[in-house]
């Protein structure tokens, strides 16, 4: 009876992560690979000849690729010198690494623009004419934003990596002769190799598909962006179809590629390191080159923050041509927060991102059960579908519901039943995807929280309360929540916060302005004349304190497990 159980609910929630899941992928591929049921190349082709898709994947590869590498470069040193040294400030600047997490890109665009613009901060700092910095390379402004938000995903990953390192190695390779870099190359990066392919392939794919920071900087040639405006042509062509089939099988390929050339190096050891390794101490002068990158990066990741702090503050049309606003207001910040469409946007996040993590929450436990304490030999099936969405974009996930709520509109069945119309077509009410695609883009912070405090916890208590005649549900409801209740807690801080600053799936599914929730209500703030980067600015900053005290309060929940959450 008890192998039975496992079986169900294994099967249960398979299915219903294929409707969560695949449904939409099977969506956007049948749309851009089958017309009137018969198979054809000939849109999918169509977006190679045509030179403007050509031009914008071409574009978004570039983006991906130059983010990664940026924040690889920056992660790897600072995490090699946590690791390796123990300096004064490090508790401090080790926290502050954090930092960048806590606003989404697409807010911090908002302060780059400002600082950045023909009369902005910078060039009133060095005195110079109105040279418009991003000008044509607004795309490196993009790299710029993505790399310097999304480097401490690396940082984390490649920390626990070396953490794991066992110190035995190096020192082996130190009495034979070798120096330091040589043994940062042939010994500790190969190591490491894992940790920086589960990081770096989440910036990477983060960055191919990432929406709203090149909406925000005018970067309108490239995919992303290239999908979301052909998202009113769904209905009358394949080629939007064909685009987004196409987006993704380059992720799956750049994927693959970066399994092949970074998460196949990885070199076993005999175990995770039983002793630590010893960080050498530096203090007082000595201490400040190992500081230095900190501070340095640091200020860096900061400086978008500063300017979305200062175009918040700020009267409009008082930091024109000088280096901080010349008057000063909290008004901004009142009237975002009270202006009717704020209102309206906050509830509907709330809302939403509520009814997400309850769905969340039930599937990652339910999932963690299956995949820590069932004997299902194929259970790891169930672990490897529910990191999907890490790995597959969430721009293709949205365009995806998007094509499913037409295909529901498009019913009559659907439409002569109002329940039905409000429910399930997404032209009349997009609450039931947007719950949907939060909580499908969010589950992986669940499972894996579910699963390492399963992990953590011994099966014996279980069995014990078990053989005392006590059902399943109240050996769950007394013995195991109570004790990964500290993982649960985090996970769904970390998903209901990101949930409430998801971007893609609220520009993309969120077309009438009731339904609005906070990201597309800041983006939609952006736009206005006069008043609406400083509203928008200060939603953004509302939205930041929020996030800040999820990640807070999971960093202490989780410790040096919050890592394990971002890795795909």
């Amino acid at each position: 009876m008890r192998n039975l159980r496992q079986w169900l609910l294994f099967f249960l929630l398979l299915a219903v992560l294929a409707g969560g899941m695949f449904w939409p992928l099977v969506k956007v591929i049948g749309g851009g690979c089958f017309v009137d049921g018969h198979f054809t190349a000939e849109y999918l082709l169509g977006v190679f000849r045509n030179p403007i898709y050509l031009e914008g994947l071409m574009n978004s590869l570039a983006i991906a690729v130059c983010s990664t590498a940026l924040a690889s470069l920056l992660a790897i040193p600072l995490a090699w010198l946590s690791h390796r040294y123990r300096f004064p400030g490090q508790r401090i600047f080790s926290s502050l690494v954090l930092v960048p997490l806590i606003l989404p890109p697409f807010v911090g665009a908002i302060g780059l623009a400002q600082m950045l613009g023909p009369y902005g901060a910078l060039n009133a700092l060095l005195g110079c004419g109105p040279i418009d910095w991003l000008g044509q390379a607004r795309w490196a402004g993009v790299v710029a934003i993505q790399a310097l938000t999304l480097y401490p995903i690396i940082f984390l990953n490649v920390s626990a990596a070396l953490a794991n390192i066992d110190p035995a190695m190096e020192e082996a390779a130190q009495n034979l002769g070798a120096g330091g870099a040589t043994i940062f190359r042939r010994i500790t990066l190969p190591l490491i190799m894992p940790g920086l392919f589960a990081g770096g392939t989440l910036v990477f794919i983060t960055s191919f598909t990432e929406l709203g920071t090149p909406l925000m900087l005018g970067v309108t040639r490239c995919a992303a962006c290239q999908i979301y405006d052909e998202i009113k042509e769904i209905s009358a062509s394949p080629f939007p179809y064909a685009l987004v089939t196409v987006v993704l099988t380059f992720s799956v390929l750049l994927y693959t590629a970066m399994r092949l050339t970074l998460g196949s190096r990885a070199h076993a050891m005999q175990g995770k390191a039983t002793v630590a390794a010893t960080a050498r101490e530096v203090r007082g002068w000595r201490g400040a080159p190992v500081l230095l990158p900190f501070v340095a990066v640091t200020c860096l990741a900061l400086a978008p923050h500063a300017g979305v702090l200062l175009t918040a503050i700020s009267v409009p049309g008082s930091w024109y041509q000088s280096v901080l606003p010349r008057a000063v207001t909290g008004a901004n910040f009142v009237e975002a927060i009270g202006h009717d469409m704020t209102l309206a946007a906050v509830r509907n996040s709330l809302t939403f991102s509520s009814l997400a993590v309850v769905a969340n929450t039930l599937l990652g436990i339910g999932i963690a059960w299956v995949v820590v304490r069932s004997r299902i030999a194929i259970r790891g099936v169930l672990d490897a579908v529910a990191m999907v969405p890490l790995a597959v974009p969430g721009l293709v996930m949205a365009f995806g519901y998007v094509a499913i709520g037409n295909w529901f509109g498009n019913r009559a069945a659907v439409m002569e039943s109002p329940f039905l119309r409000g429910l399930l077509d997404i032209r009349e009410n997009p609450t039931l995807f947007l719950v949907v695609a939060y909580a499908v883009r969010r589950l992986p912070y669940m499972v894996r929280a579910a699963v390492a405090g399963l992990q953590q916890t011994s099966v014996t208590l279980e069995e014990a309360a078990a053989n005392l005649g006590a059902a399943p549900l109240r050996v769950a409801r007394r013995i195991t929540m109570p004790l990964i209740a500290a993982n649960l807690i985090a996970g769904v801080l970390l998903a209901f916060s990101f949930s409430m600053l998801e971007v893609s799936d609220s520009l993309i599914l969120a077309q009438k302005i009731e339904y609005y929730p906070i990201t597309k209500t800041i983006f939609e703030m952006f736009q206005l004349i006069g008043v609406g980067r400083h509203l928008a600015a200060a939603l953004g900053l509302w939205a930041m304190g929020f996030l800040t005290v999820a990640i807070a309060g999971s960093s202490v929940l989780l410790g040096k497990k919050l890592g394990a959450l971002f890795r795909a």
